[in-house]
């Protein structure tokens, strides 16, 4: 679908990479990783047709569309959701308008024996044909099926784009972009802004739904259940590896073996060859030799190795004074925010309460590591604000003795002085043996080289944020409190971060969407939703697993055991896990599975059978003759409506199924 051919990119005369080549085939699920300045975003743009190469090609025929959503992008707000959604489907409303247009003539018309009236006619079945191939009478279903899964619900469909946040608007975007269906698909880390469970529903819509899929991503566990191939840019070069990233790295770990013994057995080449050089090069009779010598050595290419992994690096706090047992209590906190109108619906309107949360009761214990998590909007931030002391609250929230606070979000990086250079303000709160590794600290968060010497004033947002990271790192605290952490790191930098964590004997509260983040980091995980904060015990899979259950639980709990408000009347928590499950309900649900089982073959059977009608049709339709037939333009339009209603019901049943074996 794309083919690059020995491509070269330089900046300012410096080679970024060189004599790149690959194909990115049909199906394709690609992760293109590398460390932060290999030039990924780059590539991706170049793909995309945005940057020019220094050198080399892209060729990609015409009848292939690419999708491209980067980092950061200029947003509209001049529409609604729904509205701004619909703009992935322009075209489909500009073949309506034009069928429209010729209905109206056709009706108008009576030159019924006339050439131009059929033409007219066979232009206006070709163009109604086409318009029921793309789904013209159902992509608003589509629509909303994709904007919920990205996290809207159905009230946020009329809301303007410029009332929410730039993450939000962000969804937006990566929702138009699914939406076209593009053949290949860029992606520059999509998972920024996403909450865990619009990150799992991404992860099936790739994984599904989608022809070619090139993406960028520092998320280790979107990328290990998105991608079959692995595409690493190191040392200026490319290194293609048809295998998922976990695979890649073992596959890394012993190229990089190989290129240490290679570089050795060089390096002892070289220098025998210089002391023989040295040893004879004032004698005549061995001055042929020498030259040869000479010669051989200027011939050789020095063997590049992959720079050592930095991850390795470990952090550690300095020590802080031991807390109180309970530095967090919280008893029956609320927090209400007051909305203003400043053009009311109605006289007399002066306002309306929006309720983020309420009754939360929770007590995190000295020296535990929990996670805060949920969708957007629904209070993390919010109740860390609390604990910081930073906004009011309704109840009660005690903060435990001798606590030593330290705090990291995005607003933290305003607060560095701009006048420092990176190294400067890292130099300034060190303390020991650590001074003399701030160059290897500042390297294991990509500020490597030159970098270091940079002033903050120049820093991008993203570059602000690891540094106040790893002067947070260095600061002694005994409550940590993180509020989405990995935003701007990289996978080497997040298992600094990690292990440095890991280690901290103090108490941790981490906001994060990041699973292999949270994986083995916490202990405790308080989910946010529906204005309420509901406490599990595990770790973030177990979490996961758990809600998964609950679903499917929920099925059999009586519409009665709940009020209308929501509360639950027949008791505060319904939890029925598979082991107290008594021996009926245990056949029921293995008949349910069997049951689900069965209908996902068939289904898997139908679409096989789909696809391969859809690929026959296709070949008749690419030659002259096929063209000409309209027959098969219909028939072809009847099964793409068929496959794509049994791909849905194959990813609900699929869905179904996983809940049902928890």
């Amino acid at each position: 679908m794309i083919s690059v051919e020995h491509l070269q990119v330089e900046f300012a005369a410096k080679p970024l990479f060189a004599d790149v080549t690959f194909v990115v085939n049909k199906k394709d699920r690609i992760a293109l990783v590398g460390k932060n300045g290999a030039g990924k975003s780059t590539l991706l743009k170049i793909l995309a047709g945005l940057q020019s190469p220094t050198g080399g090609s892209v060729a990609i025929p015409k009848d292939i569309s690419v999708g491209y959503l980067p980092q950061v992008m200029v947003l509209s707000d001049s529409r609604t959701v729904m509205e701004e959604a619909e703009q992935a489907f322009e075209h489909i409303s500009e073949l309506q308008t034009s069928i429209e247009l010729m209905n109206n003539q056709l009706a108008e018309r009576t030159d019924y024996e006339s050439e131009e009236y059929q033409a007219l006619i066979e232009k206006f079945t070709h163009a109604n044909e086409h318009y029921q191939m793309m789904g013209g009478n159902n992509y608003h279903a589509e629509i909303e099926r994709t904007l919920q899964g990205l996290g809207f619900a159905r009230t946020d469909f009329d809301r303007p784009t410029s009332e929410f946040s730039g993450g939000w608007r962000m969804r937006i975007e990566l929702a138009k972009l699914l939406l076209r269906r593009p053949d290949v698909l860029l992606l520059d880390e999509p998972t920024n802004h996403l909450d865990i469970e619009s990150i799992q529903w991404l992860e099936n819509f790739l994984a599904t739904r989608c022809n070619a899929v090139v993406l960028v991503s520092h998320d280790r566990a979107f990328i290990n259940n998105v991608t079959t191939r692995t595409i690493e840019i190191s040392c200026g070069r490319i290194y293609d590896y048809r295998v998922k990233y976990d695979e890649f790295m073992q596959l890394r770990a012993e190229r990089r073996e190989q290129q240490l013994r290679a570089y050795e057995n060089q390096q002892k080449e070289i220098q025998e060859t210089k002391d023989f050089i040295e040893r004879f090069r004032y004698k005549p009779t061995k001055a042929v030799q020498v030259q040869s010598r000479i010669k051989q050595l200027e011939k050789i290419i020095p063997i590049e190795v992959d720079e050592v992994d930095n991850s390795a690096l470990r952090l550690k706090f300095p020590p802080a004074q031991r807390s109180g047992d309970y530095p967090v209590i919280c008893e029956e906190v609320g927090k209400v925010y007051e909305r203003t109108y400043l053009n009311p619906p109605c006289k007399g309107w002066g306002g309306a309460a929006h309720l983020v949360f309420q009754h939360v009761n929770l007590t995190i214990k000295r020296g535990e590591k929990v996670a805060f998590v949920g969708k957007n909007g629904e209070g993390k931030s919010t109740l860390v604000k609390c604990i910081m002391g930073e906004i009011p609250f309704d109840g009660n929230l005690k903060i435990g003795h001798n606590i030593q606070m330290g705090y990291f979000a995005q607003n933290q990086a305003q607060l560095l002085d701009e006048n420092l250079t990176v190294f400067d303000t890292i130099d300034r709160v060190a303390v020991g043996d650590i001074r003399t590794r701030i160059k290897d600290i500042l390297g294991a968060f990509m500020f490597g080289g030159e970098a270091i010497e940079k002033k903050v004033k120049v820093l991008s947002g993203g570059e602000r944020s690891r540094l106040a990271m790893i002067r947070l790192l260095l600061e002694p605290v005994n409550l940590l409190i993180l509020d989405e952490p990995t935003n701007h790191l990289d996978m080497r930098s997040k298992d600094v971060l990690k292990e440095a964590i890991r280690e901290f004997d103090g108490t941790v509260i981490v906001v994060s969407h990041d699973r292999e983040f949270l994986d083995g980091l916490v202990t405790k995980v308080y989910e946010f939703g529906g204005g309420q904060v509901r406490e599990h015990l595990g770790g973030i899979y177990d979490f996961l697993q758990k809600k998964r259950i609950d679903s499917l639980d929920k099925l059999s709990i009586p519409a009665n055991s709940f009020s209308p408000t929501g509360e639950k009347k027949l008791s505060d928590t319904v939890e029925i896990s598979a082991s107290k499950l008594s021996y009926e309900q245990q056949k029921e649900q293995q008949k349910l599975i069997r049951r689900l089982e069965k209908s996902v073959a068939d289904c898997e059977a139908r679409i096989e059978k789909l696809e391969a009608g859809i690929a026959a049709l296709e070949e008749q339709m690419a030659t002259p003759e096929g063209a000409a037939d309209m027959s098969l333009y219909e028939k072809h339009a009847t099964l793409k409506k068929q496959l794509d209603t049994v791909v849905e019901e194959w990813e609900t049943t699929s869905m179904e199924l996983e809940e049902a074996m928890g």
